[in-house]
């Protein structure tokens, strides 16, 4: 069964930090290009950050020099590192996957971050 599912958010204050990961299963994770997107209240999702197949990465303006996204193909693996988080981070985060090969998608449920003092 294909499957991702994040972990790790939470309410943080503001300049704090948070770790997202996103755990896969029956994917072969090294063909994917893994994705974070974060959807606020009354906002359509926005891609936050991308990392391809081959460990290329690009950001949104809002979160560059903020977070960073890595990935452990052998763990199955995608993480978020987020810091100096500010109240309009505040979104439910999504870890997203697209097949190289087949380009399927794969979506998980998503984690809530809040940032409030």
């Amino acid at each position: 069964q294909v499957q991702l599912v994040e972990s790790g958010g939470g309410l943080v204050r503001p300049g704090g930090s948070l770790r997202l990961s996103c755990a896969g299963s029956g994917l072969i994770f090294s063909r994917l290009d893994m994705s974070w997107y974060r959807q606020a209240p009354g906002k359509e999702r926005e891609l936050v950050a991308t990392e391809n197949t081959y460990g290329f990465s690009n950001y949104a303006d809002s979160v560059k020099d903020r977070f960073t996204i890595s990935r452990d193909d052998a763990k199955s693996m995608v993480y978020l590192q987020m810091n100096t988080l500010k109240p309009e981070d505040t979104a439910v985060y999504i870890c997203n996957g697209n097949s190289t090969v087949t380009h399927n998608t794969y979506w998980g449920p998503g984690t809530q971050v809040t940032v409030s003092p």
